[in-house]
């Protein structure tokens, strides 16, 4: 198993999506590291050898947070964010939607306000009808 950036590729996978195992590479970054490095997308990780290895970990270095700084640096902002106390600063401390989207219905998941059955979780009406 290669380790490149802290993380173990996957062997039995092609080397373009075994790299999306690191946090911050997707697909596109995948095959822009591949492509500067000029290994064949296709190629299996344990069919790489060690200088392609070596390649591809200088080519994130030089060019990409990855792992561990990308993370800090997300959880920097959200705290920046957190204390001028803006209005996604709040959401973020709530644990609500940040991006705008509706709370009404659709962030059941983010609320805690979980239905296992169709009726459990209602708010019951004051009146009777």
């Amino acid at each position: 198993m290669a380790r490149i950036s802290g993380v173990n590729i996957p062997d039995k996978k092609r080397i373009e999506i075994a790299l999306t195992y690191i946090y911050g590479i997707g697909k596109a970054r995948a095959n822009l590291i591949l492509q500067k490095t000029n290994i064949d997308k296709n190629l299996q990780t344990k069919n790489l050898d060690e200088k392609q290895i070596n390649d591809i970990r200088n080519a994130i270095n030089e060019v990409f947070k990855v792992e561990g700084d990308l993370k800090r640096d997300v959880l920097l902002n959200v705290k920046r964010l957190k204390e001028v106390q803006s209005y996604r600063g709040s959401r973020h401390s709530k644990g609500l939607p940040v991006r705008g989207q509706r709370s009404k219905t659709n962030s059941r998941t983010v609320r805690g306000n979980t239905r296992r059955t169709a009726g459990s979780g209602r708010v019951k009406s004051a009146m009777k009808t």
